[in-house]
């Protein structure tokens, strides 16, 4: 499918009425990993059917509801998914979007195409925050050394050069702090490509200008397929070698910063007529000022908190959202402090979890422990999280510190 084609059947994919799925329904996952694994066990409790798809044979998903083992953009398997379930929704962005397109000519589809379309590059999703009136870090397309450097020139160092498509937790992307790395970092993002042949099978790029931010925040908000739209409170996030470490909740931000960060989430999942949950990263500068830097449209890592935390989750909020019940209660009920667990906490993180803990006692911290089923442990990977109920998010970042788990 060409990009005027896909642009093309948008509207139309969006423009599907909306319908009212009541406990009962089956909801087609598209991607099994870890997210459609909790959506699923989420919304089973609400008395939902699921199936995914998935090409892993033992995906995370696939342990807790049938599974249809295929590649993401095997179209066979994607009418099966459709022929099996009366609503479909998606778990990561990099679904395949021509596949969508196809789905929501076969099946309900209440989030489209248009917002995969849309996330799925860079440019494309800035161009559709600047639409909704919301702000951005100023930045330039590039698509050769001689364009990075002039954007660079334009826009000032320290930049960040990235890939318009893919690319997370830190893949994808480099910090420019001196014109002397701009090639370096060129030849980095965009591997392979010849001296003097720039223009030359090259990515599209982006180049943006770094925000010196005094915090990263981010804000789930949800919007149901008629038109009714929540956040959840932000999350204060801090990252580790790109990969986020620990969110905070409440944000150690002033209230009238988290109002507005809420606000402008909302106004973006409005403004693109989204349906289902839509994570939005932010950047806080010193002053207060809040510039959106990504965009996710699905549950999100820095939203596991509410699984515990708040009175819905942000599963039980997306199965509500794109069966167009009416949205969850989204108050915080507690203190919190999610911190991920990768293959290299694994271990310890279930014993610490699973054992008397008279640190966390002390503490008043009460660790709720949620392991993905993922097969195969790596450094790095995400293998589950555990949310820290606390009286104060003071003490759970103590108990963090304290187990001496998150220090390798």
């Amino acid at each position: 499918m060409r990009p005027e084609e896909l642009e093309a059947g948008q509207a139309e994919a969006g423009g599907q009425a909306p319908r009212t799925l009541l406990p009962g329904a089956t909801i087609g996952v598209l991607g099994g990993g870890q997210l459609g694994r909790m959506m699923a066990l989420s919304g089973s409790a609400m008395g939902y059917r699921f199936v995914a798809l998935d090409p892993a044979k033992d995906a995370p998903c696939g342990q807790v509801t049938p599974q249809i083992t295929a590649a993401y953009n095997d179209r066979d398997a994607a009418r099966e998914l459709a022929q099996r379930a009366d609503v479909i929704t998606y778990e990561f962005e990099n679904v395949d979007a021509g596949v969508a397109a196809l789905l929501t000519e076969e099946s309900y589809v209440p989030q489209g195409s248009a917002l995969l379309y849309t996330t799925q590059h860079r440019l494309r999703e800035k161009a559709a925050i600047e639409a909704a009136g919301v702000p951005v870090a100023p930045y330039r397309k590039v698509g050769s050394l001689a364009e990075l450097e002039a954007a660079a020139a334009g826009l000032g160092l320290p930049c960040v050069l990235k890939t318009a498509t893919g690319g997370y937790d830190g893949k994808g992307q480099a910090v420019i702090r001196q014109p002397e790395e701009l090639e370096a970092a060129f030849r980095q993002v965009a591997p392979g490509t010849a001296a003097g042949a720039e223009s030359v099978n090259v990515p599209e790029l982006v180049l943006e200008k770094f925000i010196a931010f005094k915090c990263e925040i981010s804000v789930i908000a949800a919007r149901s397929a008629s038109g009714e739209v929540k956040s959840f409170p932000p999350a204060e996030n801090i990252h580790v070698d790109n990969i986020l470490h620990l969110s905070i909740v409440p944000a150690r931000v002033p209230e009238e910063i988290q109002r507005r960060a809420c606000e402008l989430a909302e106004q973006i999942v409005s403004g693109m007529d989204a349906v289902g949950l839509l994570a939005v990263e932010m950047f806080v500068t010193e002053d207060g000022e809040l510039f959106v830097n990504e965009l996710a449209p699905r549950p999100h890592n820095s939203g596991h908190y509410t699984m515990d935390a708040c009175v819905t989750s942000q599963f039980e909020q997306h199965v509500r959202a794109i069966c167009n019940l009416p949205l969850g209660d989204t108050t915080l009920l507690t203190p919190v402090v999610m911190v991920n667990v990768l293959g290299q906490h694994l271990e310890g993180a279930i014993q610490a979890a699973c054992s008397t803990d008279e640190e966390a006692n002390k503490l008043g911290v009460s660790p709720k422990l949620h392991i993905y089923g993922k097969t195969e442990s790596k450094t790095g990977r995400k293998m589950g999280h555990i949310n820290l109920l606390c009286k104060d998010t003071g003490d759970g970042l103590a108990w963090v510190e304290q187990t001496n788990l998150w220090r390798n």
